[in-house]
């Protein structure tokens, strides 16, 4: 990560609908595009959760737009920052870039009552990442 570049932040879970989709969506809006954002999958599900859709459309962020994406080695050696959330050994490592497990609840199969405050805990850390990335939201 240079001053001529913007940082880049990769966020994986196994199914890539919903922790990862949240946090990227934050911190593509947090940050008014002064990240470059990427989320996969370790096991990538068809959709995005519904409840995490409902959850973050209340925060008015719409990611129904979005898909879930298989990791990549290639996403990951284009990344300074890998945050994983709960998939355990899949993600390749690489020296030089700055990785960080969060461990957040998975909101597969719940509603959108037990998803908000998984919402809630990614966007305080999301919020602290910009921040230490000197990207203030």
């Amino acid at each position: 990560m240079n001053d001529t570049t913007r940082p880049s932040v990769l966020y994986v879970c196994v199914h890539n609908a919903g922790r990862s989709q949240m946090a990227a969506a934050y911190t593509h809006h947090l940050s008014g595009g002064m990240v470059e954002v990427r989320s996969a999958g370790s096991a990538p599900a068809e959709t995005i959760n519904p409840a995490v859709r409902e959850a973050m459309l209340e925060e008015g962020i719409d990611i129904s737009h979005e898909t879930p994406k298989i990791l990549t080695t290639e996403a990951v050696q284009a990344s300074d920052v890998v945050i994983t959330m709960g998939c355990g050994d899949t993600c390749p490592i690489f020296p030089g870039k700055r990785y960080e497990d969060w461990v957040l609840e998975d909101p597969a199969g719940q509603g959108v009552e037990a998803v908000r405050p998984i919402r809630d805990d990614i966007r305080q850390r999301v919020l602290t990442l910009l921040d230490e990335l000197g990207v203030g939201a």
